[in-house]
């Protein structure tokens, strides 16, 4: 099944550190545009007050440049039209905060469609720096979308400007080798630098 190879293949990755108890987080209660300028060029996220503590951890990463340097690593094709990609330490353990307490997406009222950034974890309460953008219709990574309990993942956000960039990940070339068990053949090779994060200003409305 589609729904469950995904929830298992995100859940088994995303956090190579281990769980370590989740700290109170302060909240970011207005958006904020980050521009991720990478080796492939720039993609703008705008983070979403419904997810006010997931938000704030993003930023804080962000204004300690702690995602500088780091990389998008993998790009998981779902057919045609679906998929993700994903960036943040990977296994960098001297960027990594303690990790922010899950706001589930029937918590928040977002949803995993085209464009939305969401945190990886292998639990609620581990998220960390890793975080993914979506391609297409991933709605089954919303919360009891699998089961009733399914905790789901924890969207904070959506691509902006640069989902050109994220497609060209998402189709970029793939190690054959690399990566565990459901990760091999996902794992970008060479994989996409973040050259740097920073906030850019909002458009007055």
């Amino acid at each position: 099944m589609i729904r469950r190879s995904l929830l298992s293949c995100l859940l088994g990755l995303t956090l190579l550190f281990g769980a370590v108890p989740a700290i109170a987080q302060d909240a970011a209660e207005a958006p904020v545009r980050v521009a991720l300028v990478t080796d492939l060029g720039t993609i703008v996220v705008e983070t979403d007050p419904r997810a006010p503590q997931t938000s704030a951890n993003f930023l804080r990463y962000v204004d300690q440049r702690r995602l500088d340097g780091l990389t998008f690593y993998r790009g998981m094709q779902l057919g045609p039209d679906a998929g993700l990609v994903q960036g943040g330490a990977s296994g960098a353990r001297s960027v990594v905060l303690p990790p922010v307490a899950h706001e589930p997406t029937s918590q928040t009222g977002l949803t995993h469609t085209d464009g939305a950034l969401s945190m990886a974890q292998s639990e609620p309460g581990t998220a960390t720096a890793d975080f993914f953008i979506v391609v297409g219709n991933l709605t089954s990574l919303d919360a009891g979308k699998t089961t009733p309990d399914d905790p789901g993942f924890a969207v904070f956000g959506r691509v902006i400007e640069g989902m050109d960039v994220v497609r060209a990940m998402l189709a970029a070339p793939k190690s054959e080798t690399e990566g565990d068990d459901y990760m091999r053949g996902q794992m970008l090779e060479p994989r996409v630098k973040i050259i740097s994060a920073r906030r850019v200003e909002v458009p007055a409305a």
